[in-house]
């Protein structure tokens, strides 16, 4: 079989994920004592005993669910499974951040410091109750985007997530969010839902937050990764950093193009994935766009030994 290993972005986070890892294997515990270091603080000791409150901080979950993601890599390297045993990697919004590091490209403690530059910049790109996403089920991009530059007038509302074939999340001033919601359920969506987030993420109301990474990604030592990225901008592979930090920064105000990504890979032969870190969602989603791919999440030890299992077959 050919593999990708792919990360998990916002949403995924709940309180205690990763302790059954850190007491499993030294080498996960390392991380979350890495990224600790990193940020000056314990972040480890929100993840695992919370409070939820903060822990959905977008400037703590960024990096909580980086921490968590890195620590179960770390525990299927202690398995004898290598980021060189994927052909690709990939992440969804903030899970690029965990992929590149998993690869290689950035260090642990550099992408920690990233995460939380990039939670707090996208936090305060939009005064609260400025902006709002809305999740979109039963219709494909091509019509949710026409419905959002519809209900957009003179505001901003963009398709921000293409999850699956029946998953596209929109972004954008709240008003013309709403308004998308409206049309939506009109053109026959099967839901179509606020949700509950702090700030319109993957639309241009990010400029600033663009712009703040642009100015700190420009410090940040990026390698070529060890496996090639499949990026949210391009749903291409890339390797070159200077690709991958062009990427990073478009990636914030960027359409996440998670459905063409699932489509890219299974075209260059992969046929299973396997979603590292918190939660399930991306594996749902896979199975959604290419049914054929089979697909292991790994979030605790014993996920981490049925997964280095299959990948040895």
């Amino acid at each position: 079989m050919s593999w990708a290993f792919v990360f998990p972005g916002q949403g995924a986070q709940t309180v205690g994920m990763g302790r059954d890892l850190a007491i499993s294997y030294p080498a996960a515990a390392a991380v979350f004592e890495e990224v600790d270091a990193a940020l000056g603080e314990r972040l480890s000791a929100t993840i695992w005993d919370g409070p939820a409150e903060t822990l959905m901080l977008t400037a703590n979950a960024q990096p909580a669910l980086m921490a968590t993601s890195l620590a179960a890599m770390r525990a299927l390297e202690a398995e004898g499974v290598s980021v060189t045993d994927a052909a690709f990697v990939a992440g969804h919004s903030l899970g690029e951040y965990s992929a590149l590091a998993a690869a290689g490209a950035i260090s642990v403690a550099d992408t920690a410091r990233l995460l939380r530059i990039r939670g707090e910049a996208m936090q305060a790109a939009t005064p609260v109750g400025v902006g709002a996403m809305a999740a979109v089920l039963g219709l494909n991009f091509a019509v949710v985007t026409e419905i959002a530059a519809e209900a957009a007038g003179d505001e901003v509302c963009q398709a921000a997530n293409d999850n699956d074939p029946a998953q596209v999340v929109i972004s954008g001033h709240k008003a013309a969010v709403e308004r998308a919601v409206e049309i939506a359920k009109a053109r026959g969506a099967k839901r179509a839902l606020m949700l509950p987030v702090s700030a319109p993420f993957h639309c241009a109301l990010m400029q600033p937050a663009a712009d703040r990474m642009a100015a700190a990604l420009s410090e940040v030592d990026i390698k070529a990764p060890k496996t090639p990225l499949v990026a949210n901008v391009s749903a291409m592979a890339i390797s070159a950093p200077g690709d991958i930090r062009a990427q990073l920064v478009q990636q914030v105000t960027g359409s996440v193009r998670w459905r063409e990504s699932v489509g890219y890979m299974a075209r260059e032969g992969v046929t299973g994935l396997v979603e590292i870190g918190a939660g399930k969602a991306l594996s749902g989603m896979a199975r959604r766009i290419e049914r054929s791919l089979e697909c292991f999440a790994v979030g605790g030890p014993d996920e981490v030994k049925a997964a280095a299992g299959a990948l040895r077959r």
